[in-house]
C-alpha cells in the first residue's frame, strides 16, 4: 500500500548528468504527438538532423527542424526541444565516433542477454547468486569486445582524448612530437 509520502518520487542522484537517448527509440515517441498521416514527413525532417556532416551543421539543422514542427505539430516541437540536448550528445565527441555512439544498440543486446540468463534460471536463492550470474555474463562480454569485437579502435579512443593548447608551438616540443611519431 503506497502512503502520500511514499509515492513521491524522489529526486535523481546526479540531476547534472543527461540521459543517454537512442535516436531510433526517440523518433519513435516523436511520431506518436503527430498524426499517422504526418509521420513519414516528420521522421524525414528528424533524420535530417543526424545526417549532417559536423557538430555547427547539426545543431542548426535540429534549430530548423524545431521551428518547422513548431508551425504545424507544436506538442512534437516542444519533445524535440526538451530532447534537444540528450540526441545531440553525440556531436561533442569526433565525428568518426558518432555512429558508434547516437546508437544504444549494444547496451540493449547487452540487457537482452543478461534478460535472457536470468529468465532460464527462473528463481534465483539469494541475491549473491544473482549478482555471480549477472557478473558473469558482464565478465563475458567485456572479454568477447576486448579481444573479438573492437567496438571503438585504440587509435581513434586516443585521439578522441587528445586536447587542443591554444597558443604558439615550441620549437622543443614539437622536435620531440615528431621524434615520438
Amino acid at each position: 500500500m503506497l502512503t502520500p509520502a511514499s509515492s513521491t518520487r524522489s529526486p535523481p542522484p546526479f540531476p547534472e548528468r543527461r540521459g543517454r537517448v537512442c535516436r531510433a527509440h526517440f523518433l519513435r515517441n516523436l511520431l506518436t504527438r503527430v498524426p499517422k498521416s504526418a509521420g513519414p514527413f516528420v521522421a524525414t525532417l528528424v533524420r535530417s538532423i543526424f545526417a549532417q556532416p559536423d557538430s555547427a551543421a547539426v545543431h542548426a539543422q535540429f534549430d530548423r527542424v524545431a521551428d518547422q514542427l513548431a508551425e504545424r505539430f507544436p506538442p512534437a516541437a516542444e519533445m524535440l526541444a526538451e530532447a534537444g540536448p540528450d540526441i545531440l550528445a553525440f556531436t561533442s565527441f569526433p565525428q568518426p565516433h558518432w555512429r558508434q555512439i547516437w546508437s544504444n544498440n549494444p547496451q540493449e543486446r547487452l540487457n537482452k542477454e543478461i534478460r535472457r540468463r536470468t529468465d532460464v534460471v527462473g528463481i534465483f536463492p539469494d541475491r549473491p547468486s544473482v549478482i555471480r550470474l549477472v557478473g558473469m555474463v558482464l565478465a563475458e562480454q567485456h572479454d568477447e569486445w576486448a579481444v573479438v569485437r573492437r567496438y571503438m579502435s585504440p587509435e581513434s579512443l586516443a585521439k578522441a582524448r587528445l586536447e587542443v593548447i591554444e597558443g604558439e608551438a615550441v620549437e622543443e616540443v614539437r622536435g620531440e612530437l615528431v621524434a615520438a611519431s
